[in-house]
């Protein structure tokens, strides 16, 4: 559009430039050029006509306003059955199936009948197989209804009347229930799904290449770092295995977190259930419909579950999380020192100016994710579980955004393991990083003169080696100067280099596995 408009001719004798840029951008213009209300008319004109155009666009990867849903729209696409509006109805539709059929299981109600496998098949179809279409049915419904669980609750009642047993018991359609009885189990069959489903597949993806890398990388000797300066050697492998240990521990909460749920009306103390069956032990009924769905009973709630799982839940992959922010950090920071070289893309461009460049940018976006899914799950955490007296509704509405969270970590996780596809260790930079810095030798050193009893060994190396620049000879005659200490030992520390000087970290690095079992 901008390239046609500078093949056209000048207008009014300016250059056609100028012409284009007062076409396009008459807010700017206008800042410096005051011709009257006309043309701040046609600007504000402009304006709404750009925002008319804007808001009847459709619904699409390129003009979703989340990048959730846009930019890593493939990335997050396995949670939208999932975590999406239809996926909060499909399993609406689940829970209240299910609660019909437990119903006619229950021997006091005797107004629900055992089902005939026909009634059962219709009623599993429907829990199992709800689909957009359907879904699409109780969106208009609630277009009335202004209630989305009661919307759900008439289109149920609309199947139900296609078997004569189903239609004589409709009433019993979301019986004694409060909507956040659906809700809540709803909301913990998303998350039981989403976790074992997603999340805790792709953390282990991380966690197995970091295994692969200590395993690999066990006996690569490198330099280390405190407070960013020089010291004790380790190698590679080992520090691979000190994150792939700590993503494990986070990664077995997460994964042990119990995904609760109730069924026990306005208040949590069954009114309405005993009000209608005085002899039923609902409580105990609640407690066999709810594990029944492959979820934990909790027997004390309010109108609301407490939410509490889900703050523990978010809590321990926030944790998990921090951790491979730590991970995303060091590895850059190991690219920056040539450490690590990164396998080039054919086609990819590391900067519009610089064509040198192959920047570190899967662990930089993994890191910027990991940030917005912590930001976002934070917030749920604090707010979930307080609920002002019986229920208040705030929790309604960021209930919503249990995926927000969920998708920024598959983006990050997916970026993490794109990262380390591409990583190829620089053995020679390694090398040359250890040569250059024979000073880390003054702690084994200053350690073997202590075991001897050589007088003043901290303050002995303190003064050779700080502020100085120490070389493999400097080192060898310091230590063939020492008076007190055994020939053996001279020799021992004078065969001593920073390469070797590694303590068990290739061990530590190779038996990972074994702690992980």
């Amino acid at each position: 559009m901008l390239h046609s408009r500078f093949q056209e001719s000048s207008i009014g004798g300016l250059p056609r430039k100028q012409n284009v840029l007062q076409h396009v951008m008459p807010p700017v213009i206008n800042l410096f050029r005051s011709n009257g209300n006309r043309k701040q008319n046609m600007t504000s004109c402009n304006i709404r006509k750009v925002k008319t155009e804007a808001s009847n666009l459709d619904l699409s990867a390129l003009t979703a306003v989340s990048p959730l849903d846009g930019r890593y729209g493939r990335t997050t696409a396995p949670l939208r059955q999932t975590f999406s509006e239809f996926g909060l109805i499909r399993f609406r539709v689940l829970v209240e199936c299910r609660w019909l059929q437990k119903l006619s299981h229950i021997e006091g109600v005797t107004e629900v009948p055992t089902f005939s496998p026909e009634a059962n098949r219709l009623l599993d179809e429907l829990a199992t197989t709800f689909n957009v279409e359907q879904a699409l049915q109780v969106k208009e419904i609630e277009k009335t209804t202004n209630h989305d669980v009661k919307a759900i609750e008439y289109v149920l009642k609309d199947h139900f009347k296609k078997n004569a047993e189903l239609n004589k018991v409709l009433e019993f359609t979301h019986f004694a229930c409060t909507s956040e009885d659906i809700n809540n189990l709803s909301h913990a069959l998303m998350l039981k799904e989403a976790v074992e489903e997603q999340i805790l597949p792709n953390m282990d993806k991380i966690i197995s290449e970091l295994n692969r890398l200590a395993t690999e990388f066990a006996e690569v000797p490198m330099l280390s770092r405190t407070h960013g300066q020089t010291a004790s050697p380790t190698t590679m492998g080992k520090e691979m295995a000190v994150f792939a240990y700590r993503l494990k521990r986070q990664r077995d909460q997460v994964a042990a977190v119990p995904m609760m749920g109730k069924i026990a009306g306005a208040v949590g103390n069954y009114n309405a259930h005993i009000s209608a069956y005085p002899d039923v032990d609902w409580q105990t009924v609640a407690e066999e419909f709810v594990t029944s769905l492959g979820l934990e009973f909790n027997p004390y709630v309010t109108q609301i579950e407490p939410h509490d799982y889900i703050a523990e839940l978010f809590s321990a992959i926030i944790r998990f999380n921090n951790i491979l922010i730590d991970f995303d950090r060091d590895v850059w920071g190991y690219i920056s020192l040539g450490y690590f070289k990164q396998r080039t893309i054919a086609g990819e461009v590391g900067s519009s100016t610089m064509p040198h460049k192959v920047n570190p940018i899967d662990f930089e976006n993994s890191e910027g994710n990991l940030g917005l899914a912590n930001a976002m799950m934070e917030h749920l955490v604090n707010k979930l579980p307080i609920s002002r007296w019986q229920r208040d509704l705030t929790d309604s509405t960021v209930l919503r955004n249990l995926g927000v969270g969920a998708g920024h970590c598959l983006i990050a996780y997916a970026s993490t393991l794109r990262g380390i596809s591409k990583l190829q260790l620089n053995t020679a930079s390694l090398a040359a990083d250890l040569d250059n810095s024979w000073e880390v030798l003054a702690e084994p050193i200053q350690t073997v003169m202590r075991r001897y009893g050589v007088p003043e060994p901290y303050e002995k190396l303190k003064a050779f080696t700080r502020g100085q620049r120490v070389t493999q000879e400097s080192m060898q005659n310091f230590v063939e100067g020492l008076d007190g200490l055994p020939e053996d030992a001279k020799a021992s520390l004078k065969h001593l280099t920073p390469a070797t000087y590694i303590g068990n970290a290739a061990e530590q690095a190779r038996s990972l596995s074994k702690h992980f079992n």
